[in-house]
């Protein structure tokens, strides 16, 4: 459930409708539903309620100030893959003990920061990072909490790009050599094992590879004790996924009654990681619709949002479903468009070959499940400024970043002397 709907013949966000936004904030931007937000994390903590268990919100799926403090505030923690992750998780007030370091590549920079800030683990991605960590922890006169990433090679069965639980893939470590390795963490003067961890990809549908990857994981903790190697934390990874067109995903309450028996009979805390499934349908961005054309049988509808503020489209061929903020728009004759944006890549699309209803050069469309690795992958690509971010509570709103300036897309640069 969302809080996104038509009232009164416009598309409104909770109480607002997205057409006052659009005329007091200027297009594009992109709209967050408090209601929504909290709604979504409400109901996958209290999922697990009946295991020991910590929600922490996978901060790359979005990563203002704002949606990580709903979810800080709501009890959860922070997954986070780098050092301005952990700084943004530190300024949206997440407790440090609540947070997780993941990440394949971590610099002395971020792991010293990390340390510093007391973070409940790194979930450690390779042997060579392992012995980098507890040198660093060394040097500061720490230990370092880790947890080792196993990579169970389970087929998420979802886009490639997305899937981290393959041996193919460059995350953790293998199944095969994870009880070597926890052999040697184990020896390591600076380093303390607190955890394992694995996580299979993203936007998945299906309960069974989430069971079955789980199913290996266990086996490595019963394996460990044996070697009197203890496991206080199990971090079982997020990627549930979300509706964005005709995908029917397993809600919360599926995906723990299919689990939690199995996460009883190993009496450790449960960590999880959830972004998308928090956050992507909580989230629309808004965009206004320039020009329209026909060219031999194709129809575009241009508008003045673009690939540098949804990629997905382009990266990944994804589906985000259009909704026209004019209910009456919505019954127009519909025909096959694509929906594009200014930038000069033919790759510059929101939606392809869509059957959709005629706009109208000025008329508004929202680009619908646009929370998750939205505005948290976009770019200055083109030159473009980043689009502002709204958040609306009840019925009222506010930028919670506010839209970038030509000014601000200059900032830092600099041309040398000899070129003045």
């Amino acid at each position: 459930m969302n809080h996104f709907e038509y009232k009164n013949g416009e598309f409104y966000c909770e109480d607002v409708p997205l057409s006052r936004i659009a005329l007091e904030v200027g297009t594009p931007f992109y709209c967050y539903s408090h209601a929504t937000l909290l709604r979504h994390f409400t109901v996958f903590d209290q999922a697990f309620k009946d295991v020991p268990h910590m929600v922490c919100f996978a901060v790359k799926a979005n990563s203002n100030l704002a949606v990580i403090r709903i979810f800080a505030k709501a009890g959860g923690g922070a997954d986070v893959v780098s050092g301005g992750e952990l700084y943004r998780a530190q300024k949206a007030g997440v407790p440090a003990n609540k947070m997780v370091f993941a990440g394949v590549g971590k610099t002395r920079p971020e792991i010293e920061a990390a340390l510093n800030a007391g973070i409940l683990m790194f979930n450690v991605e390779s042997s060579q990072e392992l012995l980098f960590i507890d040198s660093v922890a060394g040097a500061m006169g720490k230990k370092a909490p880790v947890a080792l990433r196993v990579n169970p090679d389970v087929d998420p069965q979802t886009h490639p790009y997305i899937s981290t639980g393959l041996k193919e893939n460059k995350f953790g470590v293998s199944h095969e050599r994870i009880i070597q390795e926890y052999g040697v963490a184990a020896r390591l003067p600076n380093i303390e094992i607190v955890g394992l961890h694995k996580h299979i990809g993203s936007q998945i549908t299906l309960v069974s590879p989430f069971a079955d990857a789980l199913e290996k994981t266990l086996r490595i903790v019963a394996d460990l004790r044996a070697e009197g190697i203890s496991i206080r934390y199990v971090d079982i990874g997020g990627g549930l996924g979300i509706t964005y067109n005709d995908e029917a995903p397993p809600h919360p309450d599926d995906l723990a009654k299919a689990i939690i028996p199995m996460l009883k009979r190993i009496g450790c805390t449960i960590i999880f990681e959830p972004g998308r499934v928090l956050v992507g349908n909580a989230g629309a961005l808004v965009t206004k619709t320039l020009y329209t054309k026909t060219g031999g049988e194709k129809t575009f509808i241009i508008v003045d949002a673009a690939m540098n503020d949804l990629v997905r489209p382009s990266l990944y061929g994804s589906y985000q479903h259009i909704v026209p903020i004019l209910e009456e728009a919505g019954k127009r004759k519909k025909a096959p468009a694509d929906v594009v944006g200014p930038i000069c890549e033919s790759g510059d699309f929101l939606a392809k070959d869509r059957m959709l209803p005629e706009f109208h050069p000025g008329e508004l469309m929202a680009v619908m499940s646009a929370g998750a690795y939205g505005f948290s992958m976009s770019s200055n690509y083109n030159s473009r400024p980043r689009v502002a971010e709204i958040l609306v509570n009840g019925a009222t709103y506010d930028v919670i970043r506010r839209r970038e300036t030509v000014e601000d897309l200059v900032r830092g640069e600099n041309i040398p002397a000899y070129l003045k």
